[in-house]
């Protein structure tokens, strides 16, 4: 009898054991982590210090407007038209009439007619092209209003004209000195309305910017 019971008491002890092995089994394969997932390439953030550019323009006829957008296709850059508030006419525009409008105003130094827009996005961007027409060896007087309504100061500024004949000449130079703030200014240049991307962007990059 005695052996019968310690027959019975190994074999509950062995069935024990096997049951003891088959749970830790399901323990460890219920603890085991999850695959890793590798996290995917972040984006390259944008390039830091990229310049935003604008150019500003105004256009009588039309001519310097192609040559604004030209150079706002070469450049990545944005537009903004320089508006008057009371638009010139082809009358006001007459180069042999001593009377008309732009003749008055390009002979007088003091001449500041009024801007349509008082809300241009100049503190938006770190470097403004304006782009102007030559008259009477000048830029317009409208460009002198519009450099003289901005703080201008910390920006990388320079110019492009359109011209009937004259070259820049020191229209870019006068529109430095009295441009408000302080500015960073670059050698402007003379374009034909058509001139094409790689020649405007090789002028552009020249200056260093």
């Amino acid at each position: 009898m005695k052996k019968v019971w310690l027959l019975c008491l190994s074999l509950l002890m062995v069935l024990g054991l096997l049951g003891c092995g088959s749970d830790t089994g399901k323990a460890e394969e219920k603890a085991a982590p999850a695959p890793v997932q590798k996290a995917e390439t972040p984006a390259k953030p944008a390039a830091a210090g990229k310049e935003k550019i604008l150019v500003a323009y105004f256009s009588a006829t039309g001519n310097t407007k192609a040559l604004a957008e030209n150079a706002a296709q070469a450049l990545g850059a944005d537009l903004y038209e320089i508006r008057p508030e009371q638009p010139y006419t082809s009358q006001d525009l007459n180069y042999n009439d001593e009377t008309t409008r732009a003749t008055v105003e390009q002979k007088n130094d003091s001449a500041r007619p009024k801007l349509a827009d008082l809300h241009a996005p100049v503190a938006d961007y770190d470097t403004i092209v304006l782009a102007y027409p030559i008259w009477w060896a000048q830029a317009p007087r409208i460009m002198d209003t519009f450099v003289e309504s901005y703080d201008f100061t910390g920006k990388n500024l320079t110019a492009v004209c359109t011209s009937g004949g004259s070259d820049i000449g020191s229209s870019a130079d006068y529109l430095q000195k009295i441009t408000k703030g302080q500015a960073n200014w670059k050698p402007g240049r003379l374009f034909s309305p058509s001139a094409g991307a790689g020649e405007i962007k090789g002028w552009f990059d020249g200056l260093g910017f």
